[in-house]
């Protein structure tokens, strides 16, 4: 298997021949913008205009995201990514270097440093610098914000971002990650904007340059195509993105019911037997529509030496469903075994109105009440009203979690009728990946 080296100086060599023209992002916004919006049908010009631009994206697969000097560098975790500025991060062999400021009305200059960028994010390191003789009040963290980064083809949103003020709190030095970038921008704009005194917002937006010929190819991109049947349902894995900022795997669901799972899916990434650290899990909307979607971020592979990649997943909703009726002769703070599960009976009070039943359950563990009913003297009675949940504390470092169930009936009832309930099921199954990486 080739070396991530290896196959950096080979797409290094390919982008030496291959290159977009310079002009090529305002011949395409140009035609582009010509194209009538109004219209359906598309005439044979438009037509070879919009498959001149298909073509051009299609490039995309060679001719990849920017701002990389990685050569004879090494690879840094998100941890280190994130926390390090960006001259820092410059001495590693990484970054595009930007260096452009915007003096505010009171002299505060905000500094794009550089940025990192591949498939998967871009990282803007940037810095916010007082004027001579101000600091960073206690509020001053919620002053300033960071809106989209723009471009051709480009309009991404941020995800997530860091900082840390200095010593003297006259400045601070931030990280942004933003979704990727289109390889074929050749200015971004991103806007920066504060919270003024007065109430009113004011928006800042800086251009830079987006230097292209830095090119950089993912270090492993490759369809997945596997899924694992889960309890109503299953968990399907698309695709794995492995760059330099972070490892994505893309995903879908397909359930019994509409909507995304009560719980999301807790998938571990291993790669040669070494769990890779994982920074979470949102909704993919760019899912197709209706179907529910996701996104798991790990750290960057650890070794250029892959040898076998597996997804494990762990944990993810489950569905019991409860075939036998529950006794409620005998109340108390002893569970009750449902498959995996338990409950308790905690207690049945006689009211005004008809009787009282406490159930506790794990945090986790939700019960279904749509047809939630008791039976009393042979004649089954619907729940009529459920409290709000609150903590039953077992005194042994356990908490459990537990509701009221009332009941119009003036008998007493002896049975209780559920029809299931939802939880956070172990699954611990794996998928491998194969790792034949086609060039």
């Amino acid at each position: 298997m080739k070396t991530i080296e290896e196959r950096l100086q080979e797409h290094k060599q390919t982008l030496n021949i291959v290159q977009a023209p310079s002009e090529l992002e305002g011949r395409l916004r140009n035609a582009l913008e010509r194209v009538p919006t109004k219209k359906r049908s598309m005439s044979r010009a438009m037509i070879w205009v919009a498959s001149s631009a298909a073509a051009f994206l299609l490039i995309a697969g060679t001719y990849q995201y920017p701002a990389f000097a990685y050569y004879g560098g090494k690879l840094l975790n998100k941890i280190e990514l994130i926390s390090l500025s960006f001259s820092e991060v410059a001495k590693q062999g990484y970054g595009q270097p930007v260096n452009k400021t915007k003096t505010l009305d009171d002299g505060t200059v905000i500094t794009i440093n550089g940025i990192i960028a591949d498939n998967n994010a871009l990282l803007m390191y940037y810095t916010i610098d007082r004027p001579a003789g101000s600091v960073f009040t206690d509020n001053s963290s919620f002053r300033y914000d960071v809106g989209k980064m723009k471009g051709f083809l480009t309009d991404s949103d941020p995800k997530e971002g860091s900082g840390n003020y200095s010593k003297d709190e006259t400045q601070y030095e931030g990280v942004y990650k933003f979704e990727p970038v289109s390889p074929f921008s050749r200015t971004l704009t991103v806007t920066f904007s504060e919270w003024l005194d007065n109430g009113e917002r004011a928006s800042y937006p800086i251009s830079f340059k987006f230097e292209a010929n830095k090119a950089m190819n993912s270090m492993l991109e490759k369809g997945i195509s596997k899924s694992v049947s889960v309890d109503q349902g299953t968990v399907h894995y698309d695709s794995i993105t492995a760059s330099p900022t972070s490892t994505i795997v893309k995903g879908h669901y397909e359930m019994d019911y509409e909507g995304y799972p009560r719980f999301s899916a807790e998938t571990k990434l291993y790669v040669n037997g070494t769990e890779v650290k994982s920074w979470g899990m949102r909704s993919d909307r760019f899912a197709e529509e209706g179907v529910p979607g996701f996104e798991l971020e790990y750290d960057v592979i650890p070794t250029d030496k892959i040898e076998n990649i597996e997804l494990v997943l762990e944990n993810f909703s489950g569905y019991q469903k409860v075939e036998e009726l529950i006794s409620l002769a005998s109340p108390s703070d002893q569970s009750i075994k449902i498959g995996d599960e338990k409950v308790w009976i905690r207690s049945v009070t006689r009211t005004d109105t008809g009787y009282d039943i406490v159930i506790a359950r794990k945090q986790f563990t939700i019960l279904e009440t749509k047809n939630l009913s008791v039976q009393a003297s042979g004649i089954v009675v619907p729940v009529s009203s459920i409290s709000s949940s609150r903590q039953w504390d077992l005194k042994n470092g356990n908490i459990l979690w537990e509701q009221t169930f009332s009941f119009n009936t003036m008998e007493e009832p002896d049975l209780l009728l559920l029809d299931g309930f939802h939880y956070i099921k172990t699954y611990d199954k794996t998928i491998s990946i194969p790792v034949d990486i086609k060039k």
